[in-house]
């Protein structure tokens, strides 16, 4: 009897728990990899730590000097004066510069609003009614079924609005992160319109500096895990691709039938 006759011992023959082990790797090696992605994708929709870095340091270097000289003009102007250099640099690096534009005109508006009424406060004001709009903006989209967090990350995963009818779990991922968002700014905000009537200038000044990136963290943070624990997204642009490489595809077919029987 030849080997190939040999009837194969169960030494030879791949046991149940190796499959699984091999299974559950694979599974593993996904799922990290998709929490990769998920994170990445996260860094690169709100600016990583040179975005945080962005956002925090005008009102910190303005909460600085009118700590120590409580002239309202110079505090304004050097706040101003540094969002621009941000700018500036990722203009001649050449990088993407929507968080930093985001800050100069943040800035700008807190800069409007102090000159005009004389009060410190008043700086940081525009950037406290824009983050109570936009609690109230993820809670109500999250409310609608359109949760803002899909409409923002959905072109970042190439999934575009796919998830709205053909990913249920990343809608539902969604909606969960977006209510995680809007709560966790109404909170922020839950602590900061008190204090703008009730603390002086500088308390108030370093009390919202500590609030800028620890709310922020903690809602990428959540956004994370719900978005790695759901389905993964549709490149609609992979299949938008394949089905333009499909169609010239049998269009070749078709022009090269038609010159194979060109009296057809």
């Amino acid at each position: 009897m030849t080997s190939l006759d040999k009837p194969t011992s169960e030494t030879d023959q791949p046991h149940p728990t190796d499959r699984q082990s091999v299974g559950g790797r694979h599974a593993a090696h996904q799922d990290a990899e998709s929490k990769a992605v998920t994170e990445a994708a996260l860094f690169e929709a709100f600016g990583g730590v040179r975005g945080m870095v962005e956002t925090v340091l005008p009102g910190l270097l303005f909460v600085t000097i009118f700590t120590i000289n409580k002239d309202l003009h110079i505090s304004a102007i050097a706040a101003l004066a540094v969002s621009l250099a941000l700018v500036a640099v990722r203009l001649v690096r050449r990088d993407t510069v929507k968080h930093a534009f985001s800050g100069v005109f943040g800035v700008a508006f807190g800069v409007v609003f102090a000159m005009m009424t004389g009060n410190a406060k008043d700086f940081y004001l525009p950037g406290m009614l824009y983050t109570l709009g936009l609690a109230v903006a993820y809670l109500g989209t999250a409310a609608a079924g359109v949760p803002l967090i899909g409409l923002i990350l959905g072109p970042v995963f190439k999934e575009n609005l796919s998830w709205r009818t053909r990913n249920p779990g990343r809608k539902k991922a969604y909606t969960k992160a977006s209510y995680a968002w809007g709560l966790i700014l109404l909170t922020k905000c839950a602590i900061l319109f008190p204090l703008y009537w009730w603390a002086d200038t500088t308390q108030f000044g370093w009390v919202l500096i500590a609030l800028k990136i620890p709310p922020f963290l903690l809602a990428v943070y959540l956004t994370w895990v719900f978005l790695a624990k759901a389905p993964p997204p549709i490149d609609v642009f992979a299949e938008m691709e394949a089905e333009e490489k499909a169609e010239k595809d049998r269009k070749a077919e078709q022009a090269a039938a038609a010159l194979r029987n060109p009296e057809a």
